[in-house]
């Protein structure tokens, strides 16, 4: 049972100590079609360095140390760890670690005894495959583990310098109220940055076929080399974990990843600074191997069926294992590679996690703002409680409109907006910390608040805090120390600016702002309640780089480019646009578009633009290639093509491919492009043109061609706000109704109404009247549609849907989706208004033509839709 190979070989050994049990951390399920996988050609060259077989009668204190404390672990675990034969023990050729109840003399205040040993001094390993062969005990509360702690602590302590879980379990054999069983083993890694700022990644696996870790011995091991560890469940692979792989710009400035991993965060002895290492660290150095039984602690207790079912434990559970072997990879002692025992997909999707490391930015080049809320929530920023429980409203406000309503109960805690992964729930945001080191010497954080309940306390001070990059700095002051110098008054609005050099005077480093804070001294703000609007991060220098390729005439500087036709791209007058650029493709393969000339060194930064930047021109294709299947590409590239990105022109226009005789314009996001491989800060060439060899007899224009901000000083529109659009007008489609403007109760006012009769059926909405179309191509980011509604009264039919439907050009572009998309997925209820939100990028993308919108319907079902009476209000396109 217990597997032999080739020889022994002492290792060096020495490490320490360090005491924080194994926490499964954020593991993701996965159930994987169990395949056993050929081992013959990496297996033969693992060489056995290290290893326990437990025969004979008694542990072997040569490998083992046993840790006795009753510290709970860390994780406020419910067994005191003991040196007793009755909690660990060796028969019948395995170890036994059993938890047992406390008997009334035992020693410690916990109910239970365990035992946690460790090969610390005598065991220790950099890289490797470490194999161990164990059965799992079971019941609510168990809590084994066979993991692995740094030897020297080197890059500071826990969870700095990492913790390996080779294998975990909790719970085993409990059954939930749907008849689930627990059956899940846990691999996980720990690292980053100091507690509470720690980060796990890792993965659960399911043995095949229903079989339960609990009823039999299976082995569990990694494989351990320089950037990579690999997990395993009786030679089944089942996760894959790196570290992370850093992407640079032609300046060597840390722009992305193009794999998250694990990292670390330590403090340079040298310079005294703190610093982010991407690379092998913290695995790069020796780990030793711990084994224990917990009972109980904050996991187990508060997974499946909660606390510890005493029952399970009345006779003990047990740990037991057969054997731990370590192997050593002889092609490459020194990085562990070489060996590796692989199957197909190992580094795929579902195998290969991702892990918790910050993704960098460049240094800011350029100064740009930031609205964090302004009366339309920014799905990047949601509004935030940390600790209280509440839940941060949007209410309408009499001065204001939309605003943050935040509460204080009982529980102390701190309120604001905040832009980190875990607090982010809508699916169109993402963590975009604010790096504001541009505008330090300009900028201010400002934004409205207006008191309408005081804390209880009367002794509670309000502070403003700001954090970045996760907490690692903060500037928290007295809100009486803004520009304005006042505290605030219950019932008035009032205007609190704080410039960027008095919190970076307080001690914030501005690169990565995350969080932003307005409170009640900590634990004396019960009672209080307060609105927000207007949180902006801005500088009067704002600015926003622009590259124009062709705007009725090319660039100098960016002049019509043929790599390798031999043909000269021409301006040309087109009918519709007037001049614009011209290509043709001969029989000779090539490429064209826009490009310097060669040794001018001229090339565009991008970088500023990254988040929200485009590269968008309009294109008309005058003949098609005498290939009918060839497909037309757009590619740019960077620094003389050290880099670059190649798509489809299709994607940029929603899947729509050329249309003979027809202007349609491209939009390619520049973070889609940096997604793809390119660095976006030394862009030298774009191009568009027909697949290489396929494109000849190809002519096509050019226009309005450039790389730039949409939202950066982007048009916005207003179509109902009291008043309908003096451009629009209030439209029923076909029955022949006035649909009116009434009032309604404030804060609305005066609103649209519609009404549908039933005879004819109809749609109703917004109108653009001749000439005044909406394009929004500029709002394409960022931008949505948003209106709020009320239904007055449902269509009589039952099965009736509410619908929203946006048509641009005459109808030659339209999307219909339901209305309730707009609102997570909530219906219309009666009486009651609800606001509607859809993304620009959204309709874009179901194709859409967001440059010449002109109506805008809400209507129930066709068929459906009789006796429907609604209004709606506050009809705006802009940017969130």
């Amino acid at each position: 049972m217990k597997p032999t190979n080739l020889t022994r070989t002492p290792l060096a050994l020495a490490f320490v100590a360090l005491g924080l049990a194994g926490c499964g951390g954020d593991s993701v399920e996965t159930n994987t079609q169990y395949t056993q996988i050929d081992t013959t050609a990496p297996v033969d060259e693992w060489e056995l360095v290290w290893s326990d077989d437990f025969e004979g009668n008694a542990i072997d204190e040569n490998k083992w140390n046993f840790e006795v404390n009753c510290q709970g672990g860390g994780n406020n675990e419910q067994q005191c760890y003991t040196d007793s034969s009755e909690n660990a023990y060796v028969s019948d050729g395995t170890l036994k670690i059993v938890a047992l109840p406390a008997g009334e003399d035992a020693e410690g205040n916990l109910p239970y005894t365990s035992a946690r040993l460790n090969s610390k001094n005598k065991g220790d390993f950099k890289y490797g495959r470490i194999e161990v062969r164990a059965k799992l005990p079971e019941g609510q509360g168990s809590w084994p583990a066979v993991w692995m702690m740094p030897t020297d602590s080197v890059y500071g302590g826990w969870p700095k310098s990492g913790e390996i879980d080779i294998v975990e379990a909790v719970n085993l054999k409990t059954v939930d109220e749907e008849g689930n069983v627990e059956n899940n083993v846990h691999g996980t890694l720990h690292y980053g940055r100091d507690w509470p700022n720690n980060a796990s990644s890792g993965k659960a696996y399911q043995l095949p076929d229903g079989v339960n870790p609990a009823d039999d011995f299976h082995t569990y091991a990694i494989e351990w080399q320089e950037g990579e560890i690999r997990w395993y469940v009786d030679g089944y692979l089942y996760q894959t974990q790196r570290d992370s792989q850093v992407r640079y710009n032609s300046k060597g400035e840390a722009i992305g990843l193009n794999h998250q991993g694990w990292f670390t965060e330590y403090y340079d002895q040298s310079t005294g600074e703190l610093k982010v290492d991407y690379g092998p660290a913290p695995y790069d150095q020796r780990f030793y191997v711990i084994m224990n039984l917990a009972v109980g602690g904050d996991w187990p207790e508060n997974t499946n069926n909660l606390g510890i079912n005493e029952s399970a434990f009345a006779e003990g559970q047990t740990l037991e294992i057969d054997y731990i072997n370590v192997y050593q990879c002889n092609q490459n002692p020194d990085t562990g590679k070489g060996c590796e025992t692989l199957r197909a997909g190992y580094d795929d999707e579902e195998t290969l996690v991702t892990g918790k490391a910050p993704i960098p930015s460049p240094p800011s080049t350029t100064v740009e703002n930031l609205t964090i809320f302004d009366g339309t929530p920014n799905p990047n920023w949601p509004a935030w409680d940390c600790c209280g429980g509440s839940t941060p409203a949007l209410i309408d406000d009499a001065d204001k409109g939309q605003v943050y309503q935040f509460v204080v109960n009982d529980t102390p805690t701190v309120n604001g907006f905040i832009s980190r992964e875990e607090f982010i729930t809508d699916e169109n945001g993402q963590p975009q910390p604010f790096d504001a080191s541009g505008m330090i010497e300009s900028g201010s954080i400002s934004f409205d608040m207006k008191v309408t309940s005081a804390p209880s306390d009367g002794s509670a001070s309000w502070l403003f805090k700001v954090e970045s990059d996760r907490a690692a700095t903060f500037a928290e002051l007295p809100i009486t120390e803004s520009a304005e110098g006042v505290a605030p008054v219950v019932g008035e609005w009032q205007t609190y600016t704080f410039p960027l050099q008095q919190l970076v005077d307080a001690g914030l480093e501005p690169s990565a702002i995350d969080a932003f804070m307005v409170f009640p001294s900590w634990g004396l703000g019960a009672g209080a309640e307060y609105l927000m609007t207007n949180v902006e991060i801005t500088s009067p220098e704002a600015e926003s780089p622009e590259l124009v390729l062709f705007d009725d005439q090319q660039n100098p500087d960016w002049p019509l480019w043929d790599c390798c036709g031999g043909t000269t791209p021409q301006e040309v007058v087109d009918e519709e646009r007037g001049v614009v650029g011209e290509f043709e493709i001969g029989a000779t393969p090539t490429v064209v578009g826009f490009k310097p000339a060669d040794g001018s060194g001229i090339q565009f930064d991008a970088s500023a633009l990254l988040v929200e930047g485009v590269i968008q021109f309009d294109m008309k294709v005058v003949s098609s290639p005498n290939d009918p299947n060839s497909v037309w590409m757009f590619k740019v590239e960077s620094n003389g093509a050290e880099t670059f990105a190649e798509v489809e022109l299709a994607s940029g226009n929603g899947g729509q491919a050329p249309t003979t005789g027809e202007w349609q314009t491209y939009t390619f996001p520049l973070q889609q492009l940096a997604d793809e491989g390119l660095d976006v800060s030394a862009i030298d060439v774009i191009m568009m043109f027909p697949a290489w060899g396929t494109g000849e007899g190809a002519v096509f224009r050019v226009d309005e061609a450039r790389i730039y901000d949409p939202s950066a000083g982007s048009d916005e529109i207003t179509i109902f706000d009291e008043e309908v659009n003096a451009d629009w007008t209030l439209w029923d489609c076909c029955a022949g109704s006035t649909p009116q403007v009434v009032e309604a109760e404030a804060p609305y006012n005066n609103v649209a109404q519609f009404e549908i009769l039933g005879s004819p059926e109809t749609v109703l909405g917004f109108l653009a009247n001749d000439g005044a179309t909406f394009d929004a191509s500029a709002l394409l980011a960022n931008g949505a549609i948003s209106f709020d509604m009320r239904v007055v009264d449902q269509p009589s039919g039952a099965d009736a849907q509410w619908l929203v439907k946006v048509e641009s050009s005459g109808a030659a572009t339209a999307v219909e989706v339901p209305l309730s998309s707009g609102n997570y997925g909530e219906e219309p209820v009666a009486g009651e208004w609800a606001t509607y939100n859809f993304t620009l990028q959204s309709l874009f993308d179901a194709g859409l033509d967001i440059s010449d919108i002109s109506v805008i319907m809400i209507f129930p079902t066709w068929g459906q839709s009789s006796g429907a009476v609604y209004q709606v209000d506050n009809l705006s396109i802009e940017n969130f």
